[in-house]
């Protein structure tokens, strides 16, 4: 593993239990979209890029699809193995990066959610993602989008750096569409969808490196596009996000 990699495998087995019981990571109508909105032809081998613990790919498995998940974690790969333990021989889960699935382009469809803000080079990821998927498939991603305005980029980044060190950025919509074209993908689509965070929940499942006092203090001075902190009643603070779902088609 590069360095990068093996800091996001220490980050996530770390954080896995929590990751898999977090509220936004679960949320079953947000899992049904995603699925829904990928489209895919019955029955398809999909490729899960940092499939986490299971939790797409077990959506993507009770719609009738075969799962390919890899992941850098390994406690990531265990519960994925557990979770979809029921579906048999049509999931299969391995440790380790896109990068080392055989790009033999073998799958219908790749996929990534919350992964892409985790990796140094979008755009390679990208390309392996679309290398792995034969003609008529299609790559799908779902992610945080950013700001626009390199201010607002800046504090956005600022804020999630501090919450946690495995973070690299968050890209803008359009990037993300610019993205896939790069990388030879067609009939691009995007939407964006809204999503709120607790901060103690979100701050707590991280790898921080600053003090949560300091991170919240820091959150409540600024705001971004997709990233705006609410102050509670109660003293929580919650964040306002939109995130995207981006899909390409391989061509012909």
């Amino acid at each position: 593993m590069e360095d990068h990699d093996r800091e996001v495998a220490r980050a996530f087995d770390g954080q896995a239990e929590k990751f898999e019981r977090a509220k936004v990571q679960a949320d079953p109508g947000a899992l049904r979209r995603l699925v829904v909105f990928a489209a895919l032809e019955p029955g398809s081998l999909v490729l899960d890029a940092g499939c986490g613990p299971g939790l797409v790919s077990e959506a993507l498995l009770e719609a009738g699809h075969r799962v390919h998940g890899v992941d850098l974690s390994a406690e990531m790969v265990k519960r994925a193995r557990a979770r979809c333990a029921r579906f048999g021989d049509r999931a299969h889960f391995e440790q380790g990066s896109v990068l080392d699935v055989a790009p033999e382009a073998a799958h219908a469809a790749a996929l990534s959610r919350l992964v892409l803000h985790h990796v140094p080079d979008p755009i390679a990821f990208l390309r392996a993602q679309r290398a792995r998927v034969h003609p008529g498939g299609v790559v799908v991603v779902m992610d945080h989008t950013g700001d626009p305005d390199p201010e607002a980029a800046r504090w956005h980044q600022g804020i999630e750096s501090a919450r946690d060190r495995t973070h690299t950025r968050s890209l803008t919509p359009g990037e993300i569409v610019d993205g896939m074209a790069r990388v030879g993908l067609a009939d691009i689509s995007l939407v964006e969808e809204p999503f709120e965070l607790d901060f103690d929940e979100w701050f707590d499942r991280g790898t921080s490196a600053l003090p949560k006092a300091e991170v919240r203090s820091r959150l409540l001075a600024g705001r971004a596009r997709g990233f705006v902190p609410v102050p509670r009643p109660d003293g929580g603070v919650t964040i306002r996000n939109l995130r995207a779902l981006a899909r390409g088609t391989v061509p012909w």
